[in-house]
C-alpha cells in the first residue's frame, strides 16, 4: 500500500489487474479529460508500461485506487514527472460507478500529504482540461491555485500548484 485515506487506499497495479484498467483505460467518457480511449491490446501494453515504471521511478506512477470496503478497484491515481518540468503532477480517474461520492477530493488530499511528507517535494502540480471545471473545483477545494497553462500536444491546459506549508 503507497497511501490511503479514510474509504481508500493506493496500491502498484498488478498484472491481475488487467481487467480493471482497460475498464477505465478503454472507455472514452472516463477518459474525455485524460487521453484518447484505448483497445484492449493497447490497455494491456499501458499496464506492462506502468508496472515497469514503479522500479524506475520509486514512489511515482500510476497505481490503483482501491475502496476499502469493498477491495474493489474504484480508480487510478497517479504522481507523475510532468513532462518538459521537473515537477511531479498528481491525477486520477474513476470508474463511471464511482463518480459523485467525494473520492476525487479525498484521494487528493491524501496524495497532497504523501508527496510533501513522503517524497519530501516541496510543490506539487495538476494539470486540467480547460474545459474540467470539476476536476478544477477538486483541485481549488484542496488549496491548489490556478499558476497558468501547460502545453500539451498543441492544447494549452491550466496548471495548478500547491505549495508545502
Amino acid at each position: 500500500m503507497l497511501l490511503s485515506s479514510e474509504r481508500l487506499y493506493v496500491r502498484r497495479f498488478t498484472p491481475e489487474d488487467e481487467e480493471a484498467f482497460f475498464r477505465l483505460n478503454g472507455d472514452a467518457e472516463i477518459m474525455r479529460f485524460i487521453r484518447p480511449a484505448k483497445s484492449r491490446e493497447e490497455s494491456n501494453a499501458f499496464l506492462a508500461e506502468n508496472i515497469r515504471f514503479y522500479e524506475e521511478h520509486p514512489g511515482l506512477g500510476r497505481f490503483a485506487l482501491v475502496e476499502k470496503d469493498t477491495e474493489d478497484i474504484a480508480g487510478t491515481f497517479s504522481l507523475l514527472p510532468l513532462e518538459g518540468t521537473t515537477d511531479v503532477h498528481i491525477g486520477y480517474a474513476l470508474l463511471k460507478e464511482h463518480w459523485g461520492k467525494g473520492y476525487a477530493s479525498e484521494i487528493t488530499k491524501a496524495g497532497i500529504d504523501y508527496a510533501f511528507d513522503v517524497l519530501g517535494l516541496s510543490t506539487l502540480t495538476a494539470v486540467t482540461y480547460a474545459e474540467h471545471v470539476q476536476s478544477q473545483k477538486v483541485l481549488l477545494r484542496n488549496g491548489f491555485i490556478q499558476d497558468g497553462v501547460y502545453e500539451e500536444e498543441g492544447r494549452k491546459d491550466l496548471l495548478f500548484r500547491i505549495r508545502k506549508n
